[in-house]
């Protein structure tokens, strides 16, 4: 039997503002197969950086 999140996958974004700082989350690799971007907050950098999905 397959598993109830067999398409959502979890990913990793990593901060673009070099402090190595990342966030876990999921993501349908069906309907985005794209690299994700947000806008976050990164508490080492004190600031709302962009991260990036790192694969």
């Amino acid at each position: 039997m397959a598993s109830k999140n067999d398409v959502r996958g979890t990913i990793k974004l990593r901060s673009t503002a070099g402090t190595g700082y990342t966030y876990m989350t999921s993501k349908n690799r069906r309907n985005t197969p794209d690299r994700l971007t947000a806008r976050k907050f990164d508490p080492r950098a004190r600031a709302v950086v962009e991260f990036r999905e790192e694969r």
